[in-house]
């Protein structure tokens, strides 16, 4: 494996992070204003299968034994880094990826800085920090993919049916949306639509898979780690009153109470064996987003087994949140009765330090673009036994919202 050198240098502020960002490939992981955006390819590796995530945790410690950093800032997001993408399931035929971008910009509380990486024995890159206009405007119509309404009601009446005989309590179904890219389309213009319509969620680009998710998977930085759980989830109303009581209709549903039970309880399971504590909010929270409610938890704890933000995502993925419980049960059904492959529509996405830190999400509210400019966007509803499919529908077209109109 190539050995890195990697030199991290504070500088000006910079107040705008996706014009720095390559039109056709970007890299970006951002929250606000603050966060990170790559840019070049100094490593790419791929991984695939059940051990993807495990294999990507020994390979993450094996560059970074062998990279030299020069790195005075030392804080998280400085020094040697790279963006994560994995797919959903061991099955999937999309590539798990690290990427090490030669450049990295990061934003943080005011300071920012950048860190340049290449190969041990070459020349550092020579890629100037510009900030490039938006390419042209673009529209892309997303239309009815391998799972269409009528489908979808049918596999969700199907799993209602399953629970019902006991064979499991919860699944999570998706539903699939395609179109195509124009020629030369900028893929910044839906991310800045994105990161500016959802501010409060994580906005992520990673070798063409790009969205805002609101749930995060894990955050490990210095011994601690949270997490927030996303299930249960309610249209926004239409004026203030109407909004309050969708709020507290979500707060006191039980089968969205029994929903997210689940997805708490399977994130405690994951963490406890490498946890010395761990603790949650007392009674699940409602969230609120441009267009929807979700009924929210956060998880806080520290590490006692050094594992790295790498080997949380193993442990935790997937979470009840995006599969279902139990676990093995819920995926058999998702391969049964969903006729397309998530990719990784659903799997973690974020980035990882040398140090082993990092921030992960669930890929949510998200769609990837194939090299030929294809795209496919994604949206699932956690199914229970008092789910009604007609009502599930319409839940997964307010989660394509985001997606949609990004492109529109």
């Amino acid at each position: 494996m190539q050995a890195l050198t990697v030199e991290t240098t504070p500088i000006p502020d910079i107040r705008q992070l996706i014009p720095l960002l390559d039109r056709r490939d970007p890299l970006l992981w951002m929250r606000r204003t603050q966060g990170l955006a790559g840019i070049g390819t100094a490593l790419r590796l791929e991984f695939s299968g059940p051990t993807r995530m495990t294999d990507a945790a020994l390979a993450w410690r094996r560059v970074v034994e062998a990279a030299t950093v020069t790195d005075p800032l030392a804080r998280t997001g400085t020094g040697l880094l790279a963006f994560g993408a994995f797919a959903f399931a061991e099955s999937s035929a999309e590539a798990s990826v690290l990427i090490v971008p030669q450049v990295v910009v990061g934003r943080e509380d005011g300071q920012c800085w950048v860190t340049r990486i290449w190969p041990t024995g070459s020349a550092a890159p020579d890629i100037p920090l510009e900030l490039h206009p938006l390419g042209a405007e673009y529209r892309v119509s997303l239309g009815p993919g391998s799972l269409p309404a009528d489908g979808y009601r049918a596999v969700v009446a199907e799993a209602v049916g399953r629970i019902a005989a006991q064979d499991l309590s919860k699944v999570v179904l998706a539903r699939d949306l395609v179109g195509r890219l124009p020629a030369g389309a900028d893929l910044r213009r839906p991310i800045t639509e994105l990161a500016g319509g959802y501010p409060d969620c994580w906005t992520y680009a990673v070798d063409g898979l790009f969205g805002s998710s609101p749930e995060t998977l894990i955050r490990a930085d210095h011994g601690e780690v949270n997490a927030r759980v996303l299930a249960g989830t309610i249209s926004r109303g239409t004026d203030p009153v109407a909004d309050t009581e969708a709020a507290l209709a979500l707060a006191t549903s039980t089968k969205d109470g029994d929903e997210h039970e689940f997805a708490v309880q399977s994130v405690l399971q994951s963490l406890r064996p490498h946890t010395s504590h761990i603790t949650t909010s007392e009674i699940p929270f409602t969230v609120k987003l441009p267009n929807l409610w979700h009924l929210a938890t956060d998880l806080e704890g520290t590490l006692s087994d050094g594992s790295t933000s790498l080997d949380l995502i193993a442990a935790l993925h997937p979470t009840a949140a995006v599969a279902g419980t139990p676990t093995q049960s819920a995926l058999a059904l998702i391969r049964e009765l969903e006729p397309f492959d998530r990719g990784r529509y659903a799997g973690p996405v974020g980035w990882v330090g040398a140090d082993g830190d990092g921030e992960w999400a669930i890929a949510l509210r998200c769609a990837q673009v194939g090299p030929d400019g294809d795209v496919t966007a994604y949206a699932g509803c956690g199914i229970v036994l008092d789910s009604d499919p007609e009502k599930e529908l319409a839940e997964t077209r307010m989660k394509f919202r985001p997606v949609v109109e990004a492109f529109d």
